[in-house]
């Protein structure tokens, strides 16, 4: 049963780490006084009930993993971190000179690239000058994105000593020959060196990214990646497929041929034993690819229906604002949208001439705000209502019918004004919000512009 549903399901769509999503943004009305106007408007209504979130992408890698979909610059000459981290503090400057109270950072996130790839001194460097302009919150999180190979005891301990308080590692699997083919060579040993001094420094949460679905990738490694995972119990996890995008990522995914990679029936296997031995050790499904412990702050906000998501994944709390600072980051407003140049030297370019350097947005209408709502309750919650108006659009009816089928075979339940997915449903719930996707509806894709849902 669980084959035919995968073959019946599995087509191209969203994530959903926002909605619209990026390919159905309106850039022809987006514009950059609009955009500033929204997140204005979204730091006066909140930044003093619950803060604002901050992620900072830090895009220099040394060397290249080929399943890697992120927007990054591979080179060993660190001579670039300085001058990148002069150029996102001007950015936040220019933001700081929008509000007229200093921002309260509920959340602040470094991705990348490879944070760790700049120096202890030079993140401190990087964090202290944000806080110049800005004051901690109370219940603050601060994280950040530690490979394996380079983060080390000076690295953990500066961040530690600056706030932050979780720390995730991108550890993918530990077979030899899928790490040989995506190009991420990291021994079990530092992994555990990592989580370890994590853990000694005082961080309350450590987490680890693991993908299924990866080129030569079978039900053993898995399990075997799963059992070694289980020794170290790390606080939270993002156990995700791999989005498998060449025409968007470029050679980083040139690296083997389609048919080196499992077909979706052995993808789905491979996530169903996972969930399996991790429910072994306690560990809880949160959303959409993510597990936690009992004491994470990703399951307790699940717990308490606070559970979040936006262009950093799943959170533990809601900040309306989010702004996104460093080349190709995305902002969040809640009434809109707005990315950042793609490369380095359009990014200082734009600095120079003292502008924020947006280049496309976009400016949710009532209609986006409404659907909006809906997905974020079907991605964190599995369930969705409209018994307010606020919550209906006149196409529900027909969202209704395009669920039908999925009601029939058990994966939701239609109430009179209510919508929850089932058990067997969670795997499909990327499938349940495109029938919500209105902007998806009326205009169907030309060329393949996502990954497969399964």
């Amino acid at each position: 049963m669980l084959k035919s549903l995968v073959h019946k399901y599995n087509i191209a769509g969203p994530r959903y780490t926002s909605y619209p999503t990026v390919p159905y943004w309106d850039e022809e009305s987006f514009s950059f006084e609009k955009w500033k106007g929204a997140l204005i408007q979204s730091f006066k209504e909140t930044n003093a009930e619950e803060g604002i979130s901050l992620y900072i992408h830090l895009p220099f890698c040394e060397s290249l993993c080929t399943f890697c979909g992120c927007n990054k610059r591979i080179t060993k000459q660190h001579s670039v971190e300085s001058p990148y981290i002069e150029a996102v503090l001007k950015e936040w400057r220019l933001y700081l000179e929008w509000f007229d109270e200093k921002p309260i950072i509920k959340e602040l996130h470094l991705g990348g690239g490879t944070p760790t790839f700049f120096s202890p001194d030079n993140l401190k460097r990087l964090i202290d000058g944000i806080f110049d302009g800005a004051t901690r919150a109370d219940n603050h999180e601060f994280s950040f994105e530690g490979h394996p190979n380079n983060t080390t005891q000076e690295h953990l301990q500066a961040l530690y000593n600056l706030g932050f308080n979780r720390v995730s590692y991108g550890v993918q699997d530990y077979n030899a020959v899928v790490q040989k083919a995506i190009h991420r060579i990291q021994p079990f040993e530092n992994v555990k060196r990592a989580t370890e001094t994590a853990r000694e420094i005082g961080y309350n949460s450590v987490g680890h990214d693991i993908i299924f679905g990866l080129p030569f990738q079978t039900l053993d490694h898995v399990k075997e990646t799963i059992l070694k995972t289980k020794e170290l119990l790390p606080d939270r996890l993002a156990f995700y497929s791999y989005a498998h995008v060449p025409w968007i990522k470029g050679n980083g995914q040139r690296g083997f041929q389609d048919s080196d990679l499992p077909s979706p029936e052995l993808k789905r296997e491979q996530y169903e034993l996972g969930k399996r031995l991790l429910a072994e050790v306690g560990y809880h499904e949160i959303g959409m690819d993510h597990f936690a412990l009992e004491t994470d702050t990703l399951y307790q906000s699940m717990q308490t229906d606070k559970l979040h998501r936006n262009f950093m994944g799943y959170t533990a709390s809601k900040t309306q604002a989010m702004i996104g600072l460093g080349v190709s980051s995305i902002s969040d407003s809640w009434y809109g949208f707005a990315q950042n140049v793609k490369t380095i030297e359009n990014y200082y370019k734009i600095l120079d001439d003292n502008r924020v350097p947006v280049y496309k947005g976009h400016i949710l209408n009532e209609e986006d705000l409404i659907i909006r709502k809906h997905i974020l309750n079907l991605m964190c919650k599995f369930r969705t209502s409209w018994t307010v108006d606020e919550l209906y659009v006149p196409e529900l009816p027909e969202v209704l019918l395009k669920l039908k089928e999925m009601e029939e075979d058990g994966l939701l339940i239609l109430g009179e004004n209510t919508i929850e997915v089932t058990t067997k449903g969670q795997p499909f719930v990327r499938n349940v919000c495109m029938a919500f996707d209105l902007l998806l509806q009326r205009k169907q894709p030309d060329t393949q512009l996502f990954s497969m849902t399964v």
